[in-house]
């Protein structure tokens, strides 16, 4: 078979396939290629050595069995026979559940989370949302410090286990989005930087060097990444791809690399006629970047929309801290403000910024699918100094209220693993990093980060503790014990409405009506014919709604349907769904 590498900077590259070794040739075609045969099958160990240098895995590695630093393994995609006849889900009108592989059981694998999928699929969602699979040292961890952007963690169950995940995904109508990250590499086992120029020291990120996207050879460096994208798609047959923090992408050029990848994904949709998608975490409110090419913009299909989970967390929690002061003034008007505009700030002053940020959503152009609406993310729940999710925070009642507003929103909902029935188990930040230095910096810098918050030393979870990973497991007899049981109940029946009911899935912004009462704490909204309130306060509440004798689809309590005067009354921390007549 045909190897070949990327080695710009070296003088001579060697070939370690199984037990021969050969030296490759500079390729004539293309500059700081190299390439050479050998015989080799499905499972072949090898790797490249430069000059006089140790043998590496290759930087475009399709299995590492022995984790980042062993050798690569060649993996022969067309030994799997795919089962599931599918043609794709496309993004308006889905439900999204974000869901780690590490945690979702006690196991930790591709294949008993597949053994869990069911699950999903009588929920009512339509896609599962993988965190991310590429390889990083250790067994557990989040993923956002992986390495070999081809290849699947190993601990995981690797390329096959993979495979029979989106498999049985796909038998059950469910697709499938994975979580990618361009915008660093791990720092433990990356080798990227000996073959080639894959960093740059002209633009800096929290992480350190930036990913070159725009300085020398910043062309091969942007197709790799771009190559590694359309292989998930292509060769594991992924839905679509969330897109890690877009925002610390520093790229100058002219074709930014968002457009660039955008462009290479919808051609492959067009090629294969499924329904591929990006979905882009973003912190800069631009609305350029879910904006058609066409029409100026990057082209990417969604985004996430954390305005609107910030304005729902201070409603619930009143937290007021950090980047929720802006939204602790008036939490129901941000509510409000998101659920017809998209952005709460579109160009409006930001304490915690200290600046002003974003700018407006063209509601004419941008559909709200294109933004994704949650109460709950790896993010903000992990980023907590002890992984607490909302279930710790709040009432059932409350959690049913917030149920009732992301399910029912423009948005393209997304939920977080357990979150359906009020799981009771934290998520906690965990990492299990094999270098001891490494380790003790995670360690001490996440200890230090919390103590400016005035948190104790002691009661931040260690990331290297093996019993932080366990103790963010899910628990998976919660669901058949109350109150999870409800809570479960009542995800179900708001995800049956939106299948059963077009006016929740209309995309159109501009078309949701909202009002709210910010001092009794309720809040009400119409979508077409349906129409949502909402009560956030512990005594009942009146809200006009003006639809007289509309009938109840759905209520967390019971609920009589609104008389002549269109007022519907509501218990404490409830909610309902109701249609008009």
């Amino acid at each position: 078979m045909q190897f070949e590498v990327w080695a710009p900077q070296a003088g001579r590259v060697t070939l370690q396939c199984d037990d021969v070794t050969r030296e490759l040739e500079r390729d004539p075609e293309r500059a700081g290629w190299w390439r050479g045969e050998a015989e080799a099958r499905d499972g072949s160990r090898y790797g490249f050595a430069l000059d006089d240098g140790p043998v590496l895995p290759d930087p475009r590695s399709r299995r590492q069995p022995d984790g980042p630093d062993g050798l690569s393994a060649v993996v022969d995609h067309e030994r799997y026979t795919w089962r599931a006849q599918w043609r794709g889900r496309p993004l308006p009108g889905a439900v999204l559940y974000e869901l780690h592989v590490g945690t979702y059981t006690r196991e930790g694998t591709l294949d008993a989370a597949a053994e869990r999928l069911g699950h999903l699929a009588e929920l009512g969602v339509t896609h599962v949302q993988l965190m991310p699979l590429c390889p990083f040292p250790g067994t557990h961890g989040w993923g956002y410090e992986g390495v070999s952007l081809w290849a699947v963690h190993e601990p995981y169950g690797g390329p096959e286990a993979l495979k029979r995940f989106v498999d049985r995904a796909h038998g059950l109508g469910l697709g499938v989005v994975l979580d990618v990250v361009h915008n660093h590499f791990g720092p433990s086992g990356n080798y990227l930087p000996v073959f080639g120029p894959y960093l740059t020291d002209t633009h800096h990120t929290p992480w350190g060097a930036a990913v070159n996207l725009d300085a020398p050879g910043s062309d091969e460096v942007r197709a790799f990444l771009i190559g590694s994208a359309l292989a998930w798609l292509r060769d594991y047959r992924i839905d679509g791809l969330r897109l890690d923090a877009v925002h610390a992408l520093v790229d100058t050029r002219a074709c930014h690399f968002l457009e660039e990848l955008s462009t290479a994904v919808d051609a492959l949709a067009a090629e294969t006629d499924l329904p591929l998608f990006l979905v882009a975490e973003s912190d800069l409110n631009d609305p350029r970047l879910i904006t058609s090419r066409a029409e100026g913009g990057l082209g990417l299909h969604a985004q996430w929309n954390d305005d609107f989970h910030h304005a729902l967390h201070t409603t619930l929690t009143g937290e007021s801290q950090g980047y929720y002061a802006d939204f602790a003034r008036a939490p129901l008007g941000g509510i409000a403000k998101t659920l017809t505009g998209g952005y709460f700030h579109d160009g409006s002053y930001s304490s915690f910024r200290e600046r002003h940020h974003g700018r407006p959503l063209d509601r004419t152009r941008v559909a709200g699918h294109r933004l994704l609406g949650y109460g709950q993310t790896h993010d903000q729940v992990g980023n907590r100094a002890q992984g607490d999710r909302l279930s710790a925070l709040v009432s059932p009642g409350l959690l049913a209220c917030a149920a009732t507003l992301i399910l029912t929103a423009p948005f393209t909902p997304m939920l977080f693993m357990g979150e359906e029935w009020a799981a009771g188990t934290p998520w906690q930040f965990f990492t299990d990093h094999t270098d001891p230095e490494l380790a003790d910096a995670v360690r001490r810098g996440r200890r230090r980060e919390f103590a400016a918050h005035g948190w104790k030393e002691e009661d931040v979870p260690d990331p290297q503790d093996p019993a932080t990973r366990d103790r963010s497991c899910l628990d998976w007899s919660e669901p058949e014990r109350e109150p999870h049981a409800r809570v479960l109940a009542w995800y179900r029946q708001l995800l049956a409405l939106r299948h059963e009911q077009p006016d929740l899935t209309d995309p159109d912004l501009a078309d949701t009506k909202v009002a709210f009462d910010e001092e009794h704490r309720w809040i009400a909204f119409r979508r077409g014919d349906v129409l949502v309130g909402v009560n956030l306060a512990s005594e009942p509440a009146a809200l006009p709604l003006g639809v007289p004798h509309a009938r109840v689809l759905a209520a967390w309590d019971p609920v009589e349907k609104p008389g002549a005067d269109g007022v519907v009354r509501l218990p404490g921390e409830s909610a309902v769904v109701l249609a008009e007549d």
